[in-house]
């Protein structure tokens, strides 16, 4: 499919470091030379707002590791509820022993037209990153920066420039890993007036 979901909006990027900001796990998609991938990072976070930045460990030992040195690309998706276990099983098993992970686990993408970059199916969000190249850091610490170029949202969670969480069906909350096979899923939101 080619084709942005009918309720995956886009995200201005002066607004994009808050599909991040709540900590979720991530799906981390890539593609280069015919092949893509995706697997699970709990290791990401916004960095800058202007232009917005992300960093993101990943392993040397991943093959989307190579894909993303390969193409220079890579996209953040940010799984929901009903994404758990497939998220677990491409977090745990690897392309280069299981190559037919995702089509075991469920994952379904879409390409969006500005990027050959994969989107992950079922996600709430979704960056697009240039990587941005700091070799020390990549080899050193497994840490890559990527400049978002693109963002969208699943529209019936993130409206006007905010997650709102509280009348969303439980599948549709984000997942927060915590070790061992265990997430936990976004709560009720607390807001205060300034």
């Amino acid at each position: 499919m080619n084709t942005l979901p009918d309720f995956c909006a886009s995200v201005p990027l002066d607004k994009a470091y808050r599909l991040l900001n709540h900590g979720p796990t991530v799906l981390v998609s890539s593609a280069h030379a015919g092949e893509h991938n995706v697997m699970a990072a709990a290791w990401s976070m916004p960095l800058d707002f202007q232009p917005p930045k992300v960093i993101v460990v990943i392993d040397k030992a991943t093959r989307t590791r190579a894909l993303v040195e390969g193409s220079g690309w890579f996209a953040l998706n940010i799984p929901a509820r009903a994404l758990a276990q497939a998220t677990l099983g491409v977090g745990t098993d690897s392309a280069l022993t299981t190559p037919d992970k995702l089509h075991r686990y469920g994952i379904h993408t879409f390409t969006p037209q500005e990027s050959s970059v994969p989107l992950v199916q079922g996600c709430v969000g979704w960056l697009l990153c240039k990587v941005l190249p700091e070799p020390r850091n990549q080899q050193t610490y497994d840490l890559f920066i990527g400049e978002v170029t693109h963002a969208w949202a699943d529209s019936r969670v993130f409206i006007n420039g905010h997650w709102e969480f509280d009348q969303a069906p439980d599948d549709l909350r984000t997942l927060h890993y915590v070790a061992g096979g265990q997430f936990f899923v976004i709560g009720e939101t607390v807001k205060l007036h300034t």
